[in-house]
């Protein structure tokens, strides 16, 4: 778990992005349940496959594979897809941001990842600061924003990482005492 922790103070921590934009019937783990690691089928319904890939790459690079699942084994990327086809706001961010990306690094599947980092760290650091103006911050916030909704709605983020068990009954609630806080 610690790793995990590190790994996301590379890329920021991700819980201040956390914004969910749409309502709770549009939240990914709500509609694609499918266990971690199921690979996308089909292909991208929105993002051109070259895009995807660097989608993919990002989500990946914020959410990364430890001891629990990473974005890409949670369907992040197919979530991203899903809500910035709906969005006209979203594709306009997205158009921007992987025009911007490319002008960076004209092919940044082919960096070494701490190359990719070295992008993406100062982008984290505006958007933490809440100061997200220019077009690859703005990109930054929602792929971010994306990944975190998309993976705590998942199975593997809300049940494998968080061990949430929803749906349990408790016959009584324990008693609060002042102690305890």
């Amino acid at each position: 778990m610690s790793d995990r922790r590190e790994a996301l103070k590379i890329i920021g921590a991700i819980g201040t992005t956390c914004a969910f934009p749409y309502s709770a019937d549009e939240l990914y783990g709500q509609h694609h349940p499918a266990p971690a690691g199921q690979a996308l089928t089909g292909g991208p319904r929105y993002f051109p496959a070259e895009d995807f890939a660097v989608v993919s790459r990002i989500a990946d690079l914020i959410i990364p594979r430890t001891d629990t699942p990473g974005a890409q084994d949670a369907g992040v990327p197919a979530y991203i897809d899903y809500v910035v086809g709906r969005s006209p706001e979203q594709q306009e961010v997205f158009r921007r941001g992987l025009r911007w990306l490319r002008t960076v690094a004209r092919d940044f599947l082919q960096l070494s990842e701490e190359q990719q980092t070295a992008i993406l760290r100062p982008l984290s650091d505006a958007v933490d600061r809440q100061q997200a103006h220019s077009t690859g911050e703005r990109f930054f916030r929602a792929i971010k924003s994306l990944t975190a909704d998309g993976y705590y709605t998942s199975r593997a983020g809300l049940v494998e990482e968080l061990g949430f068990n929803g749906g349990s009954v408790l016959a009584s609630f324990p008693e609060c005492t002042i102690e305890e806080h």
